[in-house]
């Protein structure tokens, strides 16, 4: 990047940001009708995170991560996340792993900046997003002619991430590949396996709480911009991941015969045209599949009455060292056709379809093998001022579900501009979410401290929400305070419930034998509510930052033993969260720029309904950036940092929750440099701004 490219963005990350997420059309920030939260590309580079996880759980209080082998167990306002949409560019992200979706296909070295919408926003974005919406915006190739990038990052416990790039540019057509690996040895905290009933715990467990694992994935993406107002693209990516999981010495306990992996494959194509002023009109159509495996390392045996031929008496094959066998097949195909007109009297409106196949594959977990379902949506949106400082968004979504019929979903935003450093905003919107074919027709099994089993139930109906919130944004020169007070009502809200092994199906009972048996079920009501405060201050080259997020839940559930309702947790919620930071950052010659950060956040106790609460902690970070040797083609960067400065680690026994999964004290290094050849093209990402946006700047 040159010299002046590089400025640029210091000169960006200091104006008002640009959003879309709230809307699906762009605003300035202030001028936002839907509360969003922004992670800034300043804000990225000072943190230098090495994951999204990490970004988030580290940046916004109201985020928390419990990252295992299933996932990353990430939760928002007390919500996990089945209610949290994840968007990269505004499309979904995919790769379920056990029902977490797997946030390592995301390169944190690609990422521009983060927008975070909370509450339902289900009448523009669909199912998926009762509790909110990260939409993950990466950075954007303006640079005629050839770039190339590499990052290297490397830390504590063998923690190894690269990121190389391409970007092609030569007039109509554009190109940019991207690769992305990632490694880290795990670590364990604790060496003792929580066991049930009377049974002695295990103090030399050879399980870890982090494993080993690597993953790697390369993407590609084909832009063609055949006239000015016409952009075709055109991406796919392949992506691998291995779970390394040791072989314990307790046949009921740690040992482990196989691996976990992992195998995604995407294509998408599209465009968009633009009509007069900021209206266009765009087609998306996506193809995604996840894939998941067991990789043997030892002899086993596994019933498989396909492989077996349907022997009666012994149903079991023998899988070698080196074989896999497939757990699941995800794949998902959708397309989405999308219009936005300006309309008189100031009207602009938001239109769409949208349709959704989704296919499971599940030879071992699903009955009969495989699943599917389909939705079909047809939304409008409509954005207008009914007085000239108050703004009002109002949307409506009908979904078309395959086996939960028809469903309205309406949210309704104000935003009221009282002079100029005050804003008052407020949501109504309803959220409806069906059950996926997962929790529908899924079965597992979990050894762990025990034989647990984890069952789907056709009986599920969908959920609703109902979703409030009041904000209030006083931003004088320097300094910016956000206040957000929310309520979320959930009905029939799902979630894994411990239920007695005599209602599981005699089949599984007699198979597994299970310590515990959980079942997808519907919560007869559940409500979330909180308040969010956020405080910003900067002064020439000093920023400070601080965030707070109080939580609280109620769930009832109706107990068919007792014939009464009951009083139940959601899992993960903690009462008190927040985070603290303070960055500074100073030029001291052409070629030398250094930053310095400090970072802290904390979380009092986890609540959950079985396996014990999580502790709270408090974490502490140290970050610098070193940028250096600028010049018109090549730019370097250093980073290096210690994460966890006091050394926390939770040393709660195998089996039970964690507040945290830190290793304790860690440090990392990287180093980044980027060629670039060429002039910089044209950043339209503010000229699209409508000429109300404008003015009221």
């Amino acid at each position: 990047m040159a010299v002046h490219a590089q400025e640029d963005i210091w000169r960006y990350d200091s104006l008002q940001e640009v959003v879309v997420t709230g809307t699906g059309t762009q605003h300035l920030l202030k001028n936002a009708p839907v509360q969003t939260e922004v992670i800034t590309s300043k804000m990225l580079r000072n943190y230098a995170g090495k994951s999204i996880e990490d970004i988030l759980s580290g940046l916004l209080p109201s985020f928390s991560f419990n990252e295992d082998d299933m996932g990353s167990q990430m939760q928002m306002n007390g919500l996990g996340n089945s209610y949290i949409l994840i968007l990269i560019d505004g499309k979904r992200i995919h790769g379920d792993v056990g029902g977490q979706n797997d946030l390592s296909l995301i390169d944190p070295q690609n990422i521009e900046k983060i927008e975070v919408v909370k509450g339902a926003s289900s009448a523009l974005y669909g199912s998926d997003a009762i509790a909110g919406v990260v939409n993950i915006i990466t950075r954007k190739h303006r640079q005629e002619g050839i770039l190339l990038e590499n990052t290297t990052r490397v830390g504590s416990y063998g923690d190894l991430r690269q990121h190389n790039g391409v970007a092609l540019n030569f007039g109509k057509l554009s190109s940019y590949t991207n690769f992305q690996l990632q490694h880290s040895d795990g670590w364990q905290n604790t060496a003792t396996e929580h066991t049930e009933g009377s049974e002695p715990p295990i103090y030399d467990s050879r399980n870890k709480t982090v494993n080993r694992h690597t993953n790697w994935q390369v993407a590609e993406r084909l832009t063609y911009t055949p006239m000015k107002n016409l952009e075709l693209y055109a991406d796919g990516s392949v992506y691998w991941k291995r779970i390394y999981r040791p072989s314990g010495k307790y046949a009921h306990y740690d040992v482990k015969t196989y691996d976990l992996e992992y195998k995604n494959a995407s294509l998408s194509a599209g465009g968009k045209w633009k009509l007069q002023k900021d209206d266009f009109i765009s087609l998306d159509v996506d193809w995604n599949r996840h894939a998941y495996y067991y990789y043997f390392t030892a002899t086993t045996l596994v019933e498989d009455y396909e492989k077996s031929q349907g022997t009666i008496y012994y149903p079991y094959f023998p899988y070698l060292p080196d074989q896999t066998e497939l757990q699941s097949d995800q794949q998902r195909t959708m397309a989405h056709l999308k219009g936005v007109f300006s309309l008189p009297y100031d009207n602009r409106l938001s239109a769409g379809v949208e349709y959704r196949y989704d296919w499971l594959k599940a030879p071992t977990r699903v009955d009969g093998g495989k699943a599917s379902d389909w939705t079909g949506a047809l939304y409008v949106q409509d954005e207008f001022n009914l007085i000239p400082n108050i703004n009002i968004t109002a949307g409506l979504r009908l979904n078309q579900n395959e086996q939960f019929g028809t469903r309205l979903t309406p949210k309704v935003s104000a935003m009221w501009r009282i002079g100029q450093p005050w804003r008052l905003r407020a949501t109504w919107s309803q959220g409806f979410k069906t059950p996926t074919v997962k929790e529908l027709y899924y079965r597992y099994v979990r050894q762990m401290s025990g034989t647990y089993l984890y069952l789907g139930n056709t009986g599920l109906k969908p959920q609703t929400s109902n979703y409030y919130s009041l904000s209030g944004e006083y931003t004088w020169k320097r300094l910016s305070v956000t206040v957000s007070a929310y309520y979320n009502k959930v009905a029939d809200m799902i979630a894994l419930v411990t239920i007695p092994n005599y209602q599981a199906p005699d089949e599984y009972i007699a198979q597994y034998d299970p310590v515990k048996t959980r079942q997808y079920q519907n919560i007869e009501d559940a409500k979330t509510y909180g308040v969010d405060v956020n405080v910003r201050y900067t002064y020439k080259d000093l920023s400070l930052g601080l965030g707070y997020s109080y939580l609280d839940t109620e769930a009832n559930q109706y107990d068919t033993n007792h014939d009464r309702m009951t009083q139940v947790t959601i899992d993960g919620m903690a009462h008190h969260k927040g985070n603290f930071f303070a960055t500074w950052g100073k030029t001291f010659s052409p070629s030398y720029r250094l930053g310095l950060g400090v970072y802290g956040r904390f979380s009092t106790k986890r609540y959950y309904q079985i396996d014990g609460n999580g502790k709270g902690y408090q974490l502490w970070r140290l970050s610098t950036t070193h940028d250096l040797g600028r010049s018109k083609k090549m730019t370097y960067r250093v980073e290096a940092g210690i994460d966890n400065i006091f050394n926390y680690v939770d040393r709660t026994p195998h089996g039970l929750h964690l507040g945290t999964t830190t290793p304790g004290r860690t440090v990392y290094l990287s180093f980044a440099v980027r060629f670039s050849q060429g002039k910089q093209l044209k950043n339209n990402y503010k000229s699209n701004l409508n000429t109300r946006d404008n003015e009221e700047n």
